[in-house]
């Protein structure tokens, strides 16, 4: 058993205990039967690939014990300068408007959106701008579907005039003519 942080450092963390869902600060813990704030740590461990971190807590008040999932918090900062929760569910929206209509699998989307929050993630930051999930898109959704990637890209990048679509497929079709070596193949 691996050792483990207690909260990230801002002191706040997200719980999901019991299929709830909320934010709370590390300090304010409290049991999901009885509400009381004495609760012990009885084993950490960490979950979903290194992401979050999973807590056995026992209550001291009633003595039952449950589980909670800590992550912390990755924000978005919109360019209006509202901030909110970072979502796969609404990175997984936007790249299935783009590939409507295209043999695009629901796990493929899945993958992608996890490679974005991973990519986000990485960063370190707790807040990001709302630019650099886009551009977090566009090499996954580059590599799984081109139409796609020049539909998002398209929207993302406020393509304007056909020359924009122009240049984005002749820099796909530039891309194609690399093979894996590195070396250039004739048309």
């Amino acid at each position: 058993m691996s050792q483990v942080p207690a909260g990230n450092r801002h002191g706040v963390a997200s719980i999901r205990c019991a299929g709830v869902s909320r934010d709370v600060r590390e300090d304010d813990m409290r049991c999901p039967f009885c509400k009381n704030e004495d609760t012990k740590v009885i084993d950490s461990r960490v979950a979903d690939e290194g992401q979050a971190i999973r807590r056995r807590r026992s209550c001291a008040e009633c003595g039952r014990r449950f589980s909670t999932v800590e992550s912390a918090v990755l924000s978005v900062v919109k360019r209006n300068g509202v901030t909110e929760p970072f979502s796969r569910e609404k990175v997984m929206r936007g790249v299935r408007r783009a590939c409507q209509g295209r043999a695009v699998a629901e796990d493929a989307l899945a993958q992608l959106a996890q490679q974005v929050e991973d990519a986000v993630r990485s960063s370190g930051s707790a807040e990001i701008p709302s630019n650099e999930v886009g551009l977090a898109i566009l090499k996954p959704l580059r590599e799984l579907d081109e139409v796609a990637y020049l539909r998002f890209a398209s929207v993302y990048r406020s393509f304007d005039s056909l020359a924009d679509f122009q240049r984005e497929i002749d820099d796909l079709s530039q891309e194609k003519t690399v093979d894996a070596a590195g070396s250039t193949v004739s048309e």
